[in-house]
């Protein structure tokens, strides 16, 4: 069983992925806008890098199914798609 203080970090974590992914659709929405060269690579980057991040979502679900662990997976893909958005909202400020 889970303590009560990790989902407090857990949700802690989502406001703050929450965020970050408001400036990241922001910018790559302004980007696409151009519609220059440079929109065309974005779109790319950004369906290849969700395709990506489901399949580690996935495999990681897998291995916590068959370990009867999916009660913990839960932060496990959060940090994960923290840590994607967090280093999209680094490169788009650039």
């Amino acid at each position: 069983m889970t303590s009560p203080l990790s989902w407090f970090s857990t949700g802690m974590e989502l406001a703050r992925l929450g965020m970050d992914m408001q400036f990241v659709i922001a910018e790559r929405l302004n980007r696409l806008a151009r519609g220059d060269a440079a929109a065309g690579v974005e779109a790319l980057r950004m369906v290849t890098e969700k395709t990506l991040a489901l399949g580690e979502v996935n495999a990681r679900l897998m291995k916590a199914a068959a370990a009867g662990r999916l009660d913990a997976v839960g932060p496990e893909i959060v940090a994960l798609y923290g840590r994607k958005v967090r280093a999209n909202r680094k490169r788009l400020t650039r």
